[in-house]
């Protein structure tokens, strides 16, 4: 018997870090996500194998697991750098076999997954896994985060949601709330990514060690600013509100925005999405003002609507 499960990618348009201290984040689903299939069957060895293929379909990383008296454990040898993914999963299944063990006994299991977008791209390959797998479990998914690679959980509500959301923690719990966030200028807004891998938790951590003056008073402002890019009618408002966040962001961070660092001579704004310093950055302009950014060999573009899922308007 095998089980399929699908999971969307995600972006963060505002917020980031503040989100993790109970601002409210506009965050959105992407067109790009991660399936799961779990195949179960009976043979005379209980065994557990995983195989993650990429978006060209090549297999990038494999493991066989066994169950060490009710652990289960790794059987075959990785190298260093499949170590880290194996004890991610290691640690996942663990959970799950701890919350569900029926889903684990007398019987054998096959985890396949398949990314469709490219695993530098920092969609979320984690957030889509585990949503995928609490899925399966039928558990929720932001328990099985907490127990693994922790996080604010935003990238979570993207993976099981369709449409933009409003995402808060309120008493470290995921409040969400769907919006119709479908700007008129979306055919002067892409995507660029910068060509690096932007470790999540490294930026996270980065975070946490400012102690930025006047948080509270930042952490309201980025909620107006959200409030306000959600209602914003034209592009020069929404490029003003971009700066804004971005010097608000910066500050917060002590770095400089990306803009300032990489591209001052751009003339549209431009805003970090997620954990500053890598992955997509969002960029206004016209198709013309593309050729900037290939120009500086960055040549991953996305147009909005090849991005951004927003399967169906709301009332």
């Amino acid at each position: 018997m095998e089980h399929k499960f699908y999971s969307n990618g995600k972006l963060l348009l505002t917020a980031e870090y503040f989100v993790l201290d109970g601002a409210t984040a506009l965050a959105l689903p992407s067109n790009y996500g991660q399936d799961l299939r779990v195949k179960s069957f009976t043979e005379a060895e209980n065994t557990i194998s995983w195989k993650s293929y990429d978006a060209q379909k090549n297999c990038w990383f494999s493991l066989q697991l066994e169950n060490d008296s009710g652990v289960l454990k790794l059987k075959n040898n990785l190298n260093f750098t499949e170590e880290k993914t194996a004890e991610r999963i290691v640690q996942l299944l663990n959970f799950l076999k701890k919350e569900k063990p029926d889903l684990f006994t007398d019987k054998s299991l096959a985890f396949t997954t398949h990314l469709d977008f490219n695993r530098d791209w920092g969609l979320g390959s984690s957030s889509t896994l585990i949503a995928n797998l609490a899925k399966w479990a039928n558990i929720n998914p932001y328990k099985l985060l907490e127990n693994s690679f922790g996080g604010s959980g935003y990238d979570i509500a993207c993976a099981m949601h369709d449409t933009p959301i409003l995402y808060a923690l309120k008493d470290k719990k995921p409040i969400i709330k769907t919006v119709d966030f479908k700007p008129s200028f979306t055919e002067k807004l892409f995507f660029v990514h910068l060509n690096q891998k932007q470790d999540s938790r490294e930026a996270i951590a980065h975070y946490r060690k400012q102690k930025p003056e006047n948080h509270q008073k930042s952490l309201k402002a980025i909620n107006k600013v959200t409030q306000k890019i959600l209602a914003c009618k034209n592009l020069s408002d929404f490029e003003r509100l971009l700066d804004l966040h971005e010097e608000i962001v910066a500050k917060a961070l002590n770095i400089r925005p990306v803009k300032q660092r990489l591209f001052p001579d751009y003339s549209g704004s431009i805003k970090s999405l997620g954990g500053w310093g890598g992955d997509f950055i969002l960029a206004t302009g016209s198709q013309k003002q593309k050729n900037y950014f290939l120009s500086k060999n960055y040549s991953t573009i996305l147009d909005y609507h090849q991005m951004i899922l927003n399967k169906k308007s709301l009332p």
